[in-house]
């Protein structure tokens, strides 16, 4: 019965194993598909009738329909043989004894009969593998990363140790596909049906890449903020998609050698929610605060400091008062006094000089310097 089914499968496998056909992508694919098997268009809106060729065999003269956007790999018992990165038709041609086509011109004795005796010991089944796979060159989006406590990292622009919780998504290339199968890829992928997306959860491979993300945020945020060009500034992060992506590219690379050992690259970054320490954030606010006063808007800020000061004193203390204050806000350059100035209590002169500039920088009215004109003449 066994010497009966082998001759049977043989006879069989080699006759539905001479059609040509047409290899594509499969239907209903993920948006985030990354790896998988190209298919066989056996049957199209009713026609065709080659529905029992090997599935590990690719006859000579096929055709193999490469979209944009997508490589080709094909394999050979387990191997790769070529690579093909341009879109377009291509032509499967093979020395392989499984893969003769009479449609092929490769011959008719040669083609049935020791074809069929080689499968015949096999047990009917050919005593080769080959396969064609296709690659995503695309952008492959939708990569989710976040920590469930605070990272901590040294900040350029702070000068201090910052903490936060942070989640957002990036953006992967394959840059490599040959790198990427012959070190990444888990063996139970590279069959028929397969498919290898990033975001399956249940890919234990993604799953990895995942927690590697997780342990390179703080390296990358160090990058990012203790990197002049970027400006060290920890607000940037958020607006700075390609900049901090390059920054966390660099420490997946450094820490796990993504882009040379398993030919991937993050190329986008999307940073969700940012959300610091207490510690962090009360020295946010003292930042904020600090730019906020920086430059013109800083001195214009304590002119009218001194002003209202001045405006106090006077109510308080008569122009006396008011002369006092202006004496102190000269030691602090308001407007365009930068230099200290220290005159004797009891000289009417510099009196009416620190008088005079007050009035011409608007901080006291006529009346104001008439009356300390008055008394420091003695009037």
């Amino acid at each position: 019965m066994g010497l009966v089914q082998a001759v049977k499968g043989a006879v069989g496998g080699v006759l539905a194993d001479q059609w040509k056909d047409f290899y594509t992508v499969p239907a209903g694919l993920p948006s985030t598909a990354a790896l998988f098997a190209a298919v066989p268009r056996g049957t199209h809106a009713g026609r065709g009738s080659n529905t029992s060729g090997s599935s590990n065999i690719i006859t000579n003269g096929s055709k193999i329909i490469v979209p944009e956007g997508y490589g080709l790999l094909l394999f050979q018992d387990g191997a790769i043989t070529a690579f093909v990165a341009e879109p377009g038709g291509y032509e499967w041609r093979s020395d392989d004894l499984n893969s003769q086509s009479i449609f092929a011109g490769d011959g008719l004795v040669s083609t049935f009969i020791k074809q069929s005796w080689e499968r015949f010991k096999f047990g009917g089944q050919p005593g080769s593998q080959q396969a064609a796979y296709f690659v995503s060159l695309k952008e492959l989006p939708d990569n989710r990363f976040g920590t469930q406590s605070e990272i901590y990292w040294d900040d350029g622009f702070l000068n201090t140790q910052v903490g936060a919780v942070t989640r957002g998504s990036y953006t992967l290339k394959i840059v490599d596909p040959i790198l990427f199968v012959k070190n990444f890829v888990p063996a139970s992928y590279l069959q028929p049906g397969q498919v290898f997306d990033f975001t399956d959860l249940d890919n234990a491979a993604a799953s990895q890449l995942f927690n590697e993300v997780v342990g390179s945020l703080a390296p990358a945020f160090s990058l990012y903020t203790n990197d002049p060009s970027k400006g060290n500034r920890i607000t940037k992060l958020q607006q700075d998609s390609l900049g901090f992506a390059q920054s966390l590219s660099a420490a997946v690379e450094q820490g796990y050698q993504w882009k040379s050992d398993r030919g991937l690259a993050i190329v986008k970054t999307a940073i969700v929610s940012i959300e610091y320490d207490a510690n962090t954030r009360e020295l946010l606010k003292t930042v904020q605060r600090a730019d906020a006063l920086s430059g013109s808007r800083g001195n214009s800020n304590l002119q009218a400091s001194v002003a209202q000061g001045i405006q106090s004193a006077g109510e308080n203390g008569g122009a006396a008062g008011l002369v006092g204050v202006g004496m102190a806000s000269g030691m602090f350059g308001v407007g365009g006094m930068q230099q200290p100035v220290t005159p004797a209590a009891d000289d009417p002169v510099a009196k009416l000089k620190k008088a005079k500039e007050m009035l011409d920088l608007g901080l006291i009215t006529q009346s104001d310097y008439d009356a300390l004109k008055a008394k420091a003449l003695g009037l």
